[in-house]
């Protein structure tokens, strides 16, 4: 049978379906990217905002109507699934079979007796079974599961629940697996990195854990996201400093610099340490680049609050910043607050945010102009004018990309020299070092 999967969310969700297609290739069902061919099609869900709801919802409807064609079963799964499944059932009947999170222990359980309407031999979403889909030099390693955090605007351990992670020894025979395989980019995630270790172990473990990640013969880059700042030790930067194969690289989320609004958003830090620990970084490591994501429009945030965060914003000049509109989410204890802002406020603040960072973003481009680094070429541009890549500075999905010319098409999926020659936006041009 033909089976096409669509993922949506982030690359922890990814990380799920990469699991699924493990399954069902070793149950012998063949992998297709063409809905128009699959007998069946399954939609991993993202529930984390109400945009990601929204897109979730529009995705499975839209793969419904392939099922007056070809496709004979069309399957949910995922976070969307795991909030709302008895709601959705009601709502869209054209769906056959509904596999919540907590459910995928039983995944092909559920999917044996819908298609062979009997229940064949357990086979649940594992590890050792991931078919990687980033292609053939980046994967994603997920290092735990679930969130402690309990930020107030937050549905992720409502859905995911606590916290939990994996033992280190597994992580790294799955690391090493990967290098086997060819991988050379390895991107450690969870919902919160800097946490790892400590509810196996009773201390952070993160600097260790990626200490031994290192030391995997393959890997040329070794990059974590998602470190919340609160927990980023002076262990954690001096590895990061000495390890060769760490990108210089922190995806810091930080949400906001108001200490009011951080405290009602139940984030276990201050605006002045959120500062300080950025320092720290760039002290130490001046070549580090710094990403962060900003929510705007929290209810309560006065006009004096927001200056607060627009300030810092100017100040601290992010290498890259992600700002979205809050949003009111159920069964979050911030839903229930007092003082929601308006949309158009919302908007209105998120605007002069990228606004501002759009200004930060074109000076610190220009300031890559005769720089030399290494890129890894991981496609070819629409218009077949570019050989498309990232360096260090660069996380997949979220950042710019260095559009390469002078090349020729040897150097797909490899890591090659290259000189900024220009930018646009938030996008760089080189051209290939001979």
């Amino acid at each position: 049978m033909k089976v096409g999967f669509i993922s949506l969310g982030c690359s922890k969700n990814l990380i799920d379906t990469e699991m699924g297609i493990g399954v069902l290739k070793n149950h012998d069902f063949e992998i297709v990217n063409d809905p128009q061919i699959a007998e069946m099609i399954i939609v991993n869900t993202c529930g984390f905002i109400e945009s990601a709801k929204e897109e979730a919802i529009n995705t499975i409807l839209e793969m419904a109507e392939y099922k007056k064609k070809n496709c004979k079963y069309l399957i949910a799964m995922g976070c969307l699934v795991k909030r709302y499944k008895g709601e959705l059932q009601k709502a869209i009947p054209e769906v056959d079979l509904w596999i919540s999170i907590d459910e995928y222990k039983d995944f092909w359980k559920n999917i044996s007796t819908l298609v062979y309407k009997n229940v064949e031999k357990n086979d649940y979403l594992s590890y050792r079974n991931r078919i990687i889909t980033t292609g053939e030099k980046m994967a994603y390693l997920k290092i735990a599961e679930g969130c402690d955090n309990f930020c107030t605007y937050c549905a992720i351990p409502y859905i995911r629940g606590r916290f939990e992670s994996r033992k280190m020894e597994d992580i790294i025979e799955e690391a090493e697996n990967l290098a086997k395989s060819g991988i050379e980019e390895v991107i450690l995630i969870a919902q919160d990195t800097t946490k790892y270790g400590i509810d196996l172990y009773g201390e952070l473990k993160l600097a260790e854990l990626l200490k031994k990640v290192c030391n995997i013969k393959g890997f040329k880059w070794v990059r974590f996201l998602y470190a919340y700042p609160e927990s980023i030790t002076d262990e954690l930067i001096e590895v990061v400093k000495k390890e060769e194969k760490i990108c210089k690289y922190f995806d810091i989320p930080i949400q906001h610099f108001s200490d009011d609004i951080l405290k009602k958003m139940n984030r276990k830090t201050t605006g002045k340490n959120i500062k300080n620990i950025i320092n720290k970084i760039r002290e130490e490591i001046p070549e580090a680049i710094i990403r962060t994501s900003l929510i705007v429009g929290f209810p309560g945030e006065t006009e004096e609050d927001f200056i607060c965060l627009e300030k810092a914003v100017e100040d601290i000049k992010f290498d890259r910043l992600g700002c979205f509109t809050y949003s009111k989410e159920d069964g979050t204890p911030a839903a229930k607050f007092d003082n929601q802002i308006h949309s158009k406020t919302k908007q209105k603040r998120r605007n002069i945010i990228m606004e501002l960072q759009n200004d930060i973003s074109k000076e610190k481009m220009q300031n890559r102009v005769g720089e030399i680094h290494d890129v890894l070429i991981c496609d070819i541009s629409e218009d077949g004018l570019f050989y498309v890549g990232r360096s260090y500075m660069d996380s997949p999905d979220t950042d710019g990309v260095i559009y390469v010319s002078g090349a020729t098409e040897e150097i797909l999926n490899k890591f090659v020299k290259c000189k900024i020659v220009g930018f646009e936006e938030y996008d760089l041009f080189a051209e290939v070092i001979k």
